[in-house]
């Protein structure tokens, strides 16, 4: 995505730089020597061979029909991949390449205050998707209701580690 497509980068000094950095999840198990199935979120996960503070280590990693299979050391038979279910995969954020000026990690966006640009509070980040067309973050009101803005200048004008700034346009009501 070009840099003018993208609001600028919060810093990455503040507290939310020490967060670990999700990966891949574990979805389930694959067969019955301890294989996982992984939702995998990252270009790349095959650069990484420790997770979790190194709690897992990757011994191999390959496509499956719809998920990567993955083979941790510490992982024996079935059993102990099925209670993997639900499991994160993370790395320290100095375990990845640093950012440039028009990049940000989805978890920088999650649990941001967003406010109008006409100052009024509309709610947090919750979550963030890619559904193909750049990103979309997922905001949900104190009243409960969601509602979704993409990641785009003219609906999010600026964005830092304090706040999301969302275009009053855009913040359905």
């Amino acid at each position: 995505m070009p840099a003018d497509d993208i609001p600028p980068q919060a810093s990455s000094s503040g507290p939310r730089a020490n967060r670990p950095i999700t990966l891949a999840v574990v979805i389930g198990a694959h067969g019955v020597k301890g294989e996982v199935r992984l939702k995998v979120f990252a270009e790349d996960l095959a650069a990484h061979r420790h997770f979790n503070g190194g709690a897992l280590t990757l011994r191999s990693l390959r496509d499956g029909t719809n998920a990567a299979i993955a083979r941790f050391a510490e992982i024996a038979d079935r059993t102990a991949a099925e209670a993997l279910r639900g499991t994160e995969l993370t790395v320290p954020r100095s375990a990845l390449p640093p950012l440039e000026p028009d990049e940000y990690y989805h978890v920088d966006l999650i649990g941001l205050p967003a406010i109008s640009d006409e100052g009024e509070p509309i709610g947090r980040v919750v979550a963030v998707d890619d559904f193909g067309a750049g990103d979309v973050v997922e905001i949900e009101r104190p009243t409960g209701k969601r509602f979704m803005v993409p990641m785009r200048p003219e609906a999010v004008p600026e964005w830092s580690e304090e706040c999301l700034v969302v275009t009053a346009a855009f913040a359905e009501a």
